[in-house]
Order: structure tokens, then C-alpha cells, then sequence
């Protein structure tokens, strides 16, 4: 309970709470480690749990726990989650060990800069994984990574994609060391995104719905690009947005 409702208790124990089969599953499968399963043992048997997860659990076989429904309660975080409650091994990914050619010849990243709602990122990140976005870079992060509600949002795709949490400086750093072109969303001297050339290596910089984003980019950016906006509001919830984008970025790749 503790690692589910306090950052601080994930961070200094570099554990996170997941809850499901299908998440559980995607943990496994992208090279993390499971410490413990919790199941609830009016749905789930021992041995029905491991026929669920056949692939390697990490560095050693999980402990299991057998709860009882009301303790099991106490602990999920949300219904339908099939009766299972996993604590698992914190991974940090950093720039330098980041791998291209996940879908693209070319890299195609995606930037988000100080997004405080974890629904808004699990959204992106759900994104970014049906795009086949090499990279996501969390700049100056505002929400933990492993926060319950990211991962439940995201459907594990804070598991299935690279996510690397850095600075702006960073992040800019690394995209011009390796000469990704920086495409900057906001409606200030502007042009039409489908006008602008994402067949390149590319990185989408996405900025918060209040503010938008942060001179820092404005000024680094190689294009800016927006969005047409027929009605009488001016912005789009940001995964909305970066979903639009990406998706031009994947059509044009795909001509």
C-alpha cells in the first residue's frame, strides 16, 4: 500500500506496485524483474498464476502471496484487474542506452516537457508505442514515472516503450548529437504539420495545455508546427495533439 500511494517509499525502495495480467505480462516481457506477486485466491490458483506468465520472471522466480478477498481489497488499486497485484523492479533508462530502429529507418522521438497529469502521459505513451516511437524523453518530469495511475493509463506502455527521464538541457543535447530534427507544437509563427517534412529523423516537442512549451524549446526548435483550429478554443488535450502528430510522422513513413 505504501509503494502504491507514496513516490518517495518507490524511489527509496526503487520498487512500483503493477495490478493485472496483461500489465504484469508486459513487464515480463520487456526485461523487468517481478519481486512478489499478491493474488486474490477466490480468482487466481499458484499455478494458474505461473501458466499465465511462462516467460522468464527476471533474476529469480517471484514470491507468491496467497490473499484472501478482503485483504486482497485493501491493496488493488482498481476492479478488474483479473486478481493479481505484482511488485516489481524499477528500471531507469538513460539517453545513452537508447536503441533506434524499433519500426523506423530513420529515428522518430517524442518529447514531453513538464506533463503533470499521469493520465495525459500513460495516453502518450500509449501513443507512442502504436506509432513505433523509438524514444519518449519525460523533460523536467512532474509526475513519477511508476505513479499507479501513469501505468493503469498507459497500459503498460511505460514497460513496452523507451522511456527516459532527463532535463531539457539533456534532451537537447542528445537530439542534436544525433542530428534529429526538432519539431516544436505551438501556434506562435507556425506552419501546418502536414506541411512539414517528418520522413526525417525526427523528435515531436509537446508542451503542457496551460503554458505550452517553454522558450527552451521555442528557440531550439528546427520547424514549429500546428494544428488547424476551426472552433473558438485554441488548444487540444495534449495527447490528442501528440497523437495527430505522431500519426503524420507514421503516414508519411509509410508512403
Amino acid at each position: 500500500m505504501a509503494l502504491m500511494e507514496k513516490s518517495r517509499e518507490r524511489r527509496t525502495q526503487k520498487l512500483f506496485v503493477v495490478e493485472g495480467i496483461r500489465e504484469t505480462a508486459a513487464c515480463i516481457r520487456n526485461g523487468y524483474t517481478i519481486r512478489s506477486i499478491f493474488f486474490n485466491n477466490e480468482v487466481q490458483e499458484p499455478a494458474q498464476i505461473e501458466n499465465l506468465f511462462p516467460a522468464n520472471y527476471g533474476a529469480s522466480s517471484p514470491t507468491l502471496f496467497s490473499l484472501g478477498p478482503n485483504a486482497y481489497s485493501k491493496i488493488a488499486y482498481r476492479e478488474g484487474t483479473e486478481g493479481i497485484v505484482a511488485v516489481v523492479e524499477e528500471k531507469r533508462l538513460t539517453l545513452g542506452e537508447v536503441k533506434f530502429g524499433k519500426k523506423w529507418e530513420h529515428p522518430l522521438v517524442l518529447v514531453v516537457e513538464s506533463v503533470e497529469k499521469p493520465g495525459n502521459l500513460g495516453a502518450l505513451l500509449r501513443t507512442a508505442d502504436a506509432c513505433g516511437i523509438d524514444a519518449v524523453l519525460v523533460c523536467d518530469p512532474l509526475t513519477d514515472l511508476y505513479n499507479p495511475n501513469l501505468i493503469r493509463s498507459s497500459l503498460g506502455g511505460i514497460f513496452t516503450n523507451q522511456v527516459v527521464a532527463c532535463s531539457n538541457e539533456e534532451a537537447l543535447e542528445w537530439l542534436r548529437a544525433n542530428n534529429i530534427n526538432i519539431f516544436t507544437a505551438q501556434l506562435q509563427d507556425s506552419e501546418w504539420y502536414y506541411d512539414t517534412n517528418m520522413s526525417t529523423p525526427t523528435a515531436i516537442v509537446m508542451g503542457t495545455e496551460s503554458t505550452g512549451l517553454t522558450d527552451f524549446w521555442r528557440q531550439a526548435s528546427n520547424a514549429k508546427i500546428k494544428i488547424p483550429m476551426l472552433g473558438e478554443l485554441d488548444s487540444l488535450n495534449v495527447s490528442v495533439s501528440a497523437a495527430i502528430l505522431c500519426y503524420e510522422a507514421v503516414r508519411q513513413r509509410c508512403l
